[in-house]
């Protein structure tokens, strides 16, 4: 009985030895991403999808910490020789890698010199438009993008006396429900936000069709200037969340990304939540209530408003520095994304949005917006109209670096140290002093 089973171990071993150089002349692709928790999980998912789809190269995704954290790495292992060929980065680092001549190979190009199919206009135009160069060229590879909605507690919303099927469309509804929802007892708060800079000042100027900055948000070239402080409408609503905050009727949860606004709403403790429209499949699997969903409040008096949102989330920028078979590599996992197959399944198990006409009719096709009432929020909101110079997006230099100064700014105004007049004045002031830095630094 050992003889046959020897013999087939000796067969199996000969086997592997003959497989074994195969698999080790696999070309190698570093993917570094900002992917944690469940998403972490799907992008390695995708990546081992693409590794058994073909023999010829191996994507091997690495998780680098936040967004500014993996962009930052990227940038430092440039400098030291030890880059990965593909980089998440988030969209408001675009302006930084767009200006990092030499350290990046844009997309377009890395798509034509591998004779790969690269059609701008299959993509979303919200989302194209966002790294294109002036000449409408893609730079980048859109792969995560999301957009903020709003995410609400069904069961609280019962409780309180207040219609399931009816999130707030307007402020004012906001105020009322969360009043009615917190008199009520059936929640100790009614909102909180996670990313108080994307979603409080940069969507909500964009969803009244009021610009961040001149020259086009930035896109129109980097001798731009921030004027958000000449808005009565954004001075107004940050008036509003200081004193909804000293009411209880909103929650502040932190700077940044707003790290307790999560918790706040899973606790049952706040009855809704701002949230990236990516965090779709987070909320899902924290929550132990029924979820609705809805897009964001706009103030009704606001001429233009609603206009439409603008995106987050990220993109794959591909850096400079290897070989002309690892960028082939690159070229087909890219093409390998771009398959409506794959954004659909991307798309409906993430949250974040279809970046492909086809990706988006093929979910619709699969009845997926049928089953998953408020799965297509996002997209709605995103296209309720054309975008304008105020709505397309931003394109900033050193605007990480503000998003920081804009975090300080606002929660020194919830507590009440400063007015929402001179946070703004602040922000406007300290933002501009970066932004004169980065033109300097690329003229």
């Amino acid at each position: 009985m050992g003889f046959p089973m020897l013999k087939h171990s000796l067969l199996a071993a000969t086997a592997l030895a003959l497989v074994a150089p195969a698999a080790q002349a696999q070309t190698e692709i570093q993917w570094w991403h900002a992917m944690g928790g469940r998403l972490g999980e799907l992008v390695e998912e995708i990546a081992a999808n693409f590794n058994a789809s073909q023999s010829d190269y191996v994507v091997v995704p690495s998780f680098r910490g936040t967004y500014a954290e993996a962009m930052n790495g990227a940038i430092a292992a440039f400098r030291a020789g030890e880059q990965p060929e593909l980089v998440q980065v988030f969209e408001v680092g675009t302006g930084t890698m767009m200006a990092a001549e030499g350290a990046i190979y844009p997309v377009y190009q890395l798509m034509a010199d591998n004779d790969v199919e690269f059609d701008p206009e299959a993509y979303i135009p919200t989302v194209v438009g966002y790294y294109t160069d002036p000449d409408g060229n893609m730079l980048s590879f859109p792969f995560n993008s999301s957009t903020p909605i709003l995410y609400y507690n069904r069961d609280i919303f019962e409780a309180a006396g207040l219609d399931p099927d009816s999130p707030p469309a307007t402020w004012a509804e906001m105020e009322t429900m969360s009043r009615q929802i917190v008199e009520s007892g059936a929640a100790t708060c009614g909102f909180t936000t996670r990313w108080p800079s994307w979603v409080q000042l940069e969507n909500f100027l964009a969803y009244h069709n009021l610009p961040l900055g001149t020259q086009q948000n930035g896109f129109a070239g980097f001798d731009t200037e921030l004027v958000l402080n000449q808005h009565a409408a954004l001075i107004n609503h940050w008036e509003n969340l200081t004193r909804w905050q000293g009411e209880g009727l909103f929650s502040w949860a932190g700077g940044g990304p707003g790290p307790d606004a999560g918790p706040k709403f899973y606790s049952g403790e706040c009855a809704m939540l701002f949230e990236s429209s990516g965090g779709r499949a987070g909320v899902l699997s924290n929550a132990t209530f029924s979820v609705g969903f809805g897009m964001q409040p706009y103030y009704d008096d606001v001429e233009g408003a609603p206009q439409n949102s603008i995106i987050g989330g990220a993109t794959l920028w591909v850096l400079s520095g290897h070989s002309d078979e690892e960028y082939a590599g690159v070229a087909h996992f890219l093409e390998f994304l771009s398959l409506p197959e794959q954004q659909a399944w991307w798309h409906q198990n993430s949250g974040y949005l279809p970046i492909t006409q086809a990706a988006y009719e093929l979910t619709e096709e699969q009845g997926y917006y049928a089953e998953n009432p408020g799965a297509d929020t996002s997209i709605r909101q995103m296209n309720l109209n054309p975008p304008t110079e105020n709505s397309r997006g931003l394109r900033f230099g050193n605007y990480v670096q503000i998003r920081d100064i804009i975090s300080e700014e606002m929660e020194a105004m919830i507590i009440g140290t400063i007015s929402a007049q001179q946070a703004a004045d602040n922000i406007v002031a300290r933002g501009n002093d970066l932004l004169r830095e980065f033109q300097a630094a690329m003229q």
